[in-house]
């Protein structure tokens, strides 16, 4: 795996991922979204998802449970491996959700893996997603939320372990602009 870079992005819901995935995959890099791999597989038994999530995260903690709690980055280092088989040497990983993720990552890309965090202060995390479009929370669903990811998906070990962090309180620029000097540093 001469010359290839990984980078996953995680952070807890709100704190912008999406917006640094976005960013990386509008230059073009392509990303492997470990939520799709939890849509495909309950599409594939004809589960629905419901607006509020609550289906979704109820498969994922029972996917894991039933299958084991490496079950979903089992899925994405097949789908990273076939895209390193078509040549591409930038991959971005979108969702990493538990320490036992982190820790097949890295054992599995030990030289090509980079971490990073997207942090931002918690009450500002809070009003961005009750005012963000089509997937908003209000203060007591977002509690909920983060508790369930914690306690339930080990959510804070990859935050607490990435390899550069981004703080995210000001703009969509400022978070660009640091995630720029970020993959210039790394190579990627």
């Amino acid at each position: 795996m001469d010359n290839v870079k990984i980078v996953a992005i995680v952070g807890m819901s709100g704190s912008g991922k999406s917006v640094a995935v976005d960013y990386l995959t509008d230059q073009g890099y392509p990303k492997v979204y470990f939520g799709g791999m939890i849509y495909k597989e309950m599409e594939k038994r004809g589960i629905p998802r419901t607006e509020d999530g609550e289906s979704e995260k109820k498969f994922r903690e029972e996917i894991r449970e039933k299958e084991g709690k490496d079950w979903v980055v089992r899925q994405v280092i097949a789908e990273t491996r076939d895209l390193i088989g078509a040549g591409q040497k930038r991959i971005v990983l979108d969702g990493v959700y538990s320490w036992t993720e982190y820790k097949t990552l890295k054992h599995e890309f030990p030289k090509c893996l980079t971490f990073i965090a997207i942090v931002v202060d918690k009450h500002l995390r809070y009003d961005r997603v009750a005012k963000r479009p089509g997937r908003s929370f209000d203060g007591k669903a977002i509690r909920e939320r983060d508790r369930s990811e914690i306690e339930n998906l080990e959510k804070g070990g990859p935050i607490a372990a990435a390899d550069y962090y981004i703080l995210n309180n000001g703009t969509i620029e400022d978070l660009q602009n640091q995630l720029k000097n970020i993959i210039k540093e790394i190579g990627f």
